[in-house]
């Protein structure tokens, strides 16, 4: 072997040295980066913006990977924790999913129907009311010309709200103008005599309102107050 033919031999074996050096300086790298990073785990992400109260199912999110030691105690692994379960608050797109997002569906109790009527969302209480809240239910009706007079009715005392839908705009027939209003169609969990009752009111009441009751209110209206007509306040 010639001079030149070692120079070559001692040029490749240097190549193969960096070559291997260069190759565990990566290796050691990777690991480093894996022993800080740490295993990856699966998480849900939101693919389109969801409603408040709106029902959730698997269509609405999306299976992605992140490492563990990023993920949220709360993050939500495993999509059967949806099931039965409604929006808190608007989940926006792209957000990952997580257990204060989401809470439990109102159910019915035995003896219980469910009913929705669509409410006036300038006449409700807008906002405020969420599934599982209690509300009173009033009615107005109108007089009759020389016969009974104009009278706001309690109907419905401590309803049980299982859910809130989306804002809609109607035609109220009722307005001369046909002017175009807003409601919302609420869910109620009511009793058979209750639900006769709310039914009858959407049916023949003028307007059906919502009152809010505070929370831990056990105490029914007195009797004597389920009704109000203009005279009473003279």
């Amino acid at each position: 072997m010639n001079s030149r033919q070692r120079r070559g031999v001692i040029l490749l074996l240097l190549s193969v040295l960096c070559a291997l050096g260069v190759f565990a300086g990566v290796l050691s790298v990777i690991s480093d980066v894996n022993s800080k990073v740490g295993p990856e785990v699966t998480a849900y992400r939101i693919k389109d913006d969801i409603a408040p109260y709106e029902p959730l199912g698997p269509g609405d999110f999306e299976k992605i990977s992140m490492p563990e030691r990023w993920l949220p105690a709360t993050a939500v692994t495993d999509l059967a924790r949806t099931r039965g379960k409604i929006a808190v608050t608007t989940l926006k797109a792209g957000s990952l999913l997580q257990s204060d997002m989401i809470v439990d569906r109102p159910a019915l109790t035995p003896g219980q129907q469910e009913i929705a009527i669509m409410i006036d969302a300038a006449t409700g209480v807008a906002g405020k009311i969420t599934p599982g809240a209690a509300v009173n239910i009033y009615a107005t009706f109108a007089g009759e010309r020389g016969g009974r007079p104009a009278e706001s009715r309690l109907i419905v005392a401590g309803a049980r709200v299982l859910a809130i839908g989306k804002l809609t705009p109607v035609e109220d027939t009722d307005d001369r103008g046909g002017r175009a209003v807003s409601a919302v169609p609420v869910t109620f969990a009511l009793s058979t005599a209750d639900t006769q009752r709310v039914a009858y009111a959407e049916s023949f009441a003028e307007h059906v309102r919502l009152a809010l009751v505070a929370p831990g209110t056990t105490t029914p209206p007195d009797p004597r107050e389920r009704t109000y007509t203009l005279d009473k306040d003279k």
